[in-house]
């Protein structure tokens, strides 16, 4: 009965970083869009040490799309290798 609890509280955690990850990267982009006055941006130019987010911490093996448009869900993929999180701001 505690294997299954645990698991349920882990894939909660992890998906809950997830999120915020995307949070972070959908508002970095907002303001990439408002300086730049572009509608597209490369996740390398919103992560890195002199940009908008400094380190991008994977939590559960996923993998966050290469770039950014305005106004567009972010989908985040292979979540613990099974699941997929979207995040619309």
């Amino acid at each position: 009965m505690a294997i299954p609890a645990f698991q349920r509280v882990t894939q909660a955690t992890q998906d809950k970083a997830v999120l915020n990850n995307a949070r972070q990267l959908s508002s970095a982009a907002d303001q990439y869009f408002m300086e730049s006055g572009v509608s597209t941006v490369a996740l390398t130019d919103l992560v890195g040490p002199t940009t908008y987010i400094k380190a991008l911490n994977s939590v559960a093996s996923e993998s966050y799309p290469g770039f950014y448009t305005q106004g567009t869900t972010v989908t985040i993929n292979s979540v613990a290798g099974t699941r997929t999180i979207t995040y619309s701001n």
